[in-house]
C-alpha cells in the first residue's frame, strides 16, 4: 500500500515532468524538441496513472493497463512523427518549424 507521503512525491515528480514538457512544447521551436517534450508529458500521466492505481486500489491494475495503452500510442505517435520530420527535413534541409509552411492552410 501507498502511503500519503509516497503518493506525494510522485505527483511531484509527474507535475515536474509535465512542466518541463510544457515548456519545451510552448518555447521551443525544434521538431525534434517537440517530439520529446510530448513524450515527456505522455510519461508524466502515466506516473500518475501508476500512483493512483496503486494509492487507490492494488486489486485493479486500470492504471497500468491505462499506462500501457498510452506507451504504445506514445511510440507509435514518436515513430509518424519522426517519419514526418525525417521528410520535412529533406526537403528544408531544416528541423526548425517556423520555416515549415507546407504543413500551413
Amino acid at each position: 500500500m501507498m502511503t500519503d507521503v509516497a503518493l506525494i512525491q510522485n505527483l511531484m515528480l509527474a507535475t515536474l515532468l509535465f512542466s518541463v514538457g510544457l515548456a519545451g512544447v510552448l518555447f521551443s521551436r525544434n521538431a525534434i524538441k517537440l517530439l520529446i517534450s510530448s513524450e515527456l508529458m505522455l510519461t508524466s500521466v502515466n506516473i500518475n496513472f501508476v500512483a493512483f492505481n496503486n494509492y487507490l486500489n492494488l486489486d485493479v491494475l486500470a492504471g497500468q493497463v491505462f499506462s500501457v495503452f498510452i506507451l504504445t500510442i506514445s511510440a507509435a505517435e514518436a515513430a509518424i512523427g519522426l517519419a514526418i520530420v525525417v521528410a520535412l527535413f529533406r526537403l528544408y534541409r531544416t528541423v526548425d518549424v517556423e520555416k515549415f509552411r507546407l504543413l500551413k492552410w
